[in-house]
């Protein structure tokens, strides 16, 4: 259907506002003063391939980075089922009850053979979203979970120049991205199903031993039982574990989002953590540690999109990889082959 030049200029009109729109200038005072429209333009800006989304994306950051920090990042983790959304909500309501602005940060799973991703926080958390004080933003992981990370703690740093003060980034669920997240946040929960030790089964042991705080989810009247035996089951596991660099001992309880028990356990929790590790200087080597990971992290996932997008590149780069499908060359041979024609003056190590 063609468009008629009223219906044309209005358009183009509206194409002329949206790119302005895209501008660091005009985003950072719009997120500075709280608008949750801008920021999630903003977020949308810092996911763009684009290079000129990226260098409007980098320069936005840069203007939000003195403003960032001033929050408690905290990583939700636990198998499928185990109700992290619904738990979320119920937290996320009970700190906005207490003052604080919420932000949550659901890293979604695409699908690998389609990539397409569910997307479905927003309909899962209905009565958070509907919340002034909170903010709610799936991120497809598109399977790149590196550059989701990347784009979250920059999402991060944006949310908490728009005044955000909790910031709860929810996890696919048990797997790579937890050690992605554990590594963006300050406090890392991980829920858990009732069951004694089954709900063990799957569960890898390194993901026990980087949770802050542990809760039996679903402990509701016919669960409590199970729940409370899960409890004592973790806690004998958690006991034969080291003790944490931040001298934190992990706390254990059940929870249940349904009825709201021992959902104020939680911002307990994360006050004494919180004032246990700033006093012990934990709190802000971690954050500090944090920063250089992501710098290593930003610096090889940019590298490699920098030498995939350019063309002369390319070519090299796709013998490369048919040789190494055809069994050809090793793969690890292949990647100093390709440096070395990148590179003149490259020696491998």
């Amino acid at each position: 259907m063609s468009l008629d030049p009223s219906q044309y200029e209005q358009w183009l009109s509206q194409r002329k506002a949206h790119r302005k729109d895209l501008k660091a200038s005009v985003l950072f005072p719009r997120i500075e003063s709280g608008d949750r429209k801008a920021l999630s333009t903003a977020i949308t800006l810092i996911e763009s391939q684009l290079t000129s989304h990226q260098e409007e994306a980098q320069s936005l950051i840069q203007a939000c980075l003195p403003l960032a920090g001033r929050s408690i990042r905290i990583g939700i983790t636990g198998v499928p089922g185990v109700g992290k959304s619904t738990l979320i909500e119920s937290l996320g309501k009970a700190f906005i009850a207490q003052g604080h602005k919420v932000a949550v940060m659901a890293i979604d799973p695409s699908s690998s053979l389609q990539g397409g991703s569910i997307l479905g926080d927003k309909t899962r958390m209905e009565d958070l979203s509907q919340e002034p004080n909170a903010f709610i933003r799936p991120s497809p992981t598109q399977g790149h979970l590196g550059g989701v990370a990347q784009h979250t703690r920059e999402s991060i740093v944006l949310c908490e120049a728009a005044g955000f003060d909790i910031i709860l980034v929810e996890t696919v669920g048990v797997g790579q991205s937890e050690t992605l997240v554990h590594a963006m946040v300050d406090f890392f929960l991980l829920l858990m199903l009732p069951g004694a030790g089954d709900e063990l089964q799957g569960i890898k042991r390194g993901i026990v031993e980087m949770a802050d705080g542990i809760l039996i989810t679903k402990a509701e009247e016919e669960n409590e039982l199970l729940a409370k035996k899960a409890k004592q089951y973790l806690g004998n596991v958690l006991g034969l574990f080291h003790p944490k660099a931040s001298e934190w001992e992990p706390k254990i309880d059940v929870v249940s989002s349904y009825t709201g028990k021992n959902i104020d356990l939680i911002p307990m929790w994360l006050d004494e953590y919180k004032h246990r590790t700033m006093a012990n200087g934990y709190f802000e080597t971690n954050r500090n540690k944090q920063n250089v990971s992501l710098f290593e992290d930003a610096l090889n996932h940019t590298i490699k999109n920098y030498l995939l997008n350019q063309p002369k590149h390319q070519t090299v780069y796709q013998e490369l990889r048919d040789e190494v499908t055809q069994g050809q060359i090793s793969p690890y041979t292949a990647v100093h082959q390709l440096l070395a024609k990148l590179f003149p003056d490259y020696t491998s190590l």
